[in-house]
């Protein structure tokens, strides 16, 4: 029984750093996305020789693969909650709306403003880029101010330039 539990175990621990590694890896952030391959194989070849040398036969096999489902919903969480990367946010009204244009501002947000063509109206198109770990927060405040605004946010892959890399060029000067 000792062995099942170690078994279900190192998939809690192996699947959630497969998840982080894979999207590291993505991210373009290599070096540590190699050190946690490292640990993660070393994890994997013992759990895996722990489920054939066993006697637990099916067993075995069934926890390993239960682990491996739980570790997946685990590693997800975590990296949600690390949030990692920049998200770009467009908003879009149908009126320009001052009050929430100073607050998104206020509130440390970088963002542009576009006047656009509707079907029935002109439309205002504001654009923010921000880490990710700040999206819900982003949204919550236009939710509240503009409840019947588009909101959509994409990942970028790599960007250059503008107000928010300046400031994070600034930031990385003085620490």
């Amino acid at each position: 029984m000792k062995e099942i539990l170690l078994i279900l175990l190192l998939q809690l621990l192996y699947v959630p750093l497969f998840t982080l590694r894979t999207i590291f890896l993505v991210k373009n952030i290599t070096m540590l996305a190699s050190l946690i391959g490292i640990v993660e194989m070393l994890i994997y070849v013992f759990g895996l020789s722990l489920v054939f040398s066993g006697d637990q036969g099916f067993l075995a096999m069934l926890v390993y693969a239960v682990g491996f489902g739980l570790g997946i919903i685990i590693g997800t969480r975590i990296e949600q909650k690390l949030a990692i990367g920049y998200i770009y946010v467009t908003i879009n009204t149908q009126n320009r709306n001052e009050d929430l244009i100073k607050l998104i501002r206020d509130e440390g947000f970088a963002l542009t403003t576009y006047v656009g063509e509707g079907r029935d109206s002109q439309r205002y198109k504001y654009e923010i880029l921000t880490k990710r770990n700040r999206e819900k927060e982003l949204f919550m405040l236009v939710q509240h101010h503009e409840p019947s605004a588009f909101i959509i946010s994409y990942e970028p892959k790599s960007f250059k330039g503008g107000f928010l890399v300046k400031r994070m060029k600034q930031h990385k000067k003085h620490k």
